[in-house]
């Protein structure tokens, strides 16, 4: 009696172990992925000398102008008044209806790409205009320490995928290891 071969099934293994990698390495495109911000003006974490008119955000999708909310609060967490958001594309904006005095301010934002899936974020800048006679508005150390557990990011949600696929990879191959040793012994 013949004993088939492991040799085979030791290479569709290895085959499908590598396919598997090759899929959960490669960045997933587009069509995959929730929209992202790509740039924003003012540039997220800048220092400005003259204060905005307008706040503009550029995403890799287009914009559902339905569901895309842009809000600009001050370092005291107050509101500052706003037009309408107006969305042309994968561009959201919204124009400032008062100067902003001297001090730190977050843009936050929630679009819906044409997908159907929420995105949001928050970043700071900074107002530090030399000729401004107001004066800035300024928070207090808990502010601060809210502010930063407040911002959200897809990229964190990115990066725990990576991990997780690279950790399923490693597993995998291991399995495939240990079924070809055994294999081998026989």
């Amino acid at each position: 009696m013949t004993v088939p071969s492991s040799r085979p099934l030791v290479v569709r293994l290895g085959a499908t172990v590598l396919a598997v990698v090759v899929a959960i390495l490669i960045p997933a495109g587009p069509a995959w992925a929730h929209n992202t911000l790509r740039s924003a003006a003012p540039v997220q974490e800048s220092t400005l000398s003259s204060a905005p008119t307008e706040i503009a955000l550029e995403f890799a999708e287009r914009l559902d102008p339905t569901f895309t909310t842009i809000v600009l609060t001050d370092a005291a967490k107050r509101k500052i008044p706003t037009g309408d958001p107006v969305v042309g594309g994968a561009r959201g904006s919204v124009q400032l209806t008062e100067a902003l005095p001297n001090g730190t301010y977050t843009v936050a934002y929630r679009v819906v790409s044409t997908d159907g899936h929420p995105v949001q974020g928050s970043y700071p800048f900074t107002v530090a205009d030399p000729s401004s006679t107001a004066a800035p508005i300024v928070s207090t150390p808990s502010d601060a320490a809210s502010d930063a557990s407040s911002v959200e990011s897809d990229d964190d949600l990115t990066v725990g995928i990576l991990v997780a696929g690279a950790v399923f990879a490693v597993l995998v191959v291991v399995g495939v290891g240990l079924l070809w040793r055994r294999a081998k012994r026989r």
